[in-house]
């Protein structure tokens, strides 16, 4: 992947706003075949030309920073295309895309990335800043993007031990699909390794309770995204996704199973993820063509 930018730097993070840049990817078979084993799918032969499931996009464009660039979160450290926020927390809090046309197996990709919003408030926890990134993905060259994606960072202050956190939210009921997830190290590591993830609140113990003050891994957010819609694509495959977006709630921790949910109403499907005592942790909606 050789990446090029349009670079317009400031020291104030909305200055970001505007910057792009864009890299080249070839669909491979074998992180569809490694994901495949992950989420416990029988084993398949993965031919040219097969389309991806939706947000297994994420396997390709992987962050291929030199170890002397990596900051002690397990990131890159700060600057570089995303805009150099000085809070020491960093977290995926949502996503929206619109699956266009499909990317298949063999497709040459190119993904344009530019930073669309950077906003900065105050909430419990001291001080937020939210950066929103609108990523285009083109196949073989075509004018148009298969799939438009809009990513929702967020920055937050260390944890302090008089923060409060917000009131948790209960999860809905009465679904028609349900599955329970066991969030073992082993599921950790090998989504970590598949999108190359370094930050180690999904594998470092010692980091994550004793750095960022959390009670176990963290599930990344984008896994627990991934197996809503593979719920999903379980007990409707032969649905088409026009649209999707989630939202993450609240944290998961490795230290209990967790529960995705699914509801299908006409073509759209609510799907959500809750954790061991029923707080609702990530909120999602699907939008199906036709």
């Amino acid at each position: 992947m050789n990446p090029t930018r349009n670079d317009d730097q400031g020291s104030d993070p909305r200055a970001w706003i505007g910057r792009s840049e864009t890299v080249h990817d070839t669909i491979g078979p074998t992180p569809v075949i490694a994901l495949t084993a992950t989420l416990d799918h029988p084993a398949a032969a993965v031919l040219t030309g097969a389309p991806l499931p939706p947000l297994w996009h994420w396997l390709y464009f992987l962050p291929m920073h030199r170890q002397s660039e990596i900051g002690p979160d397990g990131h890159a450290k700060r600057g570089g295309f995303l805009p150099p926020v000085p809070l020491p927390r960093r977290m995926w809090a949502g996503s929206q895309f619109e699956f266009r046309a499909p990317v298949r197996v063999g497709d040459a990709v190119a993904r344009t990335s530019t930073i669309d919003d950077v906003t900065s408030k105050e909430g419990r926890s001291g001080k937020l800043v939210f950066v929103k990134v609108r990523h285009e993905l083109r196949c073989n060259g075509a004018a148009d993007p298969a799939i438009v994606e809009f990513h929702d960072i967020v920055y937050r202050e260390a944890k302090r031990p008089t923060d409060v956190e917000p009131p948790p939210q209960a999860a809905p009921t009465g679904a028609a699909w349900q599955r329970e997830i066991v969030p073992d190290d082993v599921l950790l590591f090998r989504y970590s390794a598949l999108t190359f993830n370094g930050h180690r609140i999904h594998y470092d113990r010692k980091y994550v309770t004793e750095v960022e003050g959390y009670p176990g891994l963290i599930v990344h957010g984008p896994l627990i995204a991934t197996l809503l819609m593979d719920l999903l694509r379980r007990h409707a495959p032969a649905a088409e996704v026009a649209n999707f977006r989630f939202k993450a709630v609240r944290p998961t921790f490795d230290l209990h199973p967790f529960r995705l949910n699914g509801q299908r109403e006409g073509n759209t499907v609510k799907l959500w993820a809750q954790d061991h005592e029923g707080w609702l942790t990530m909120d999602a909606v699907a939008t199906l063509k036709g």
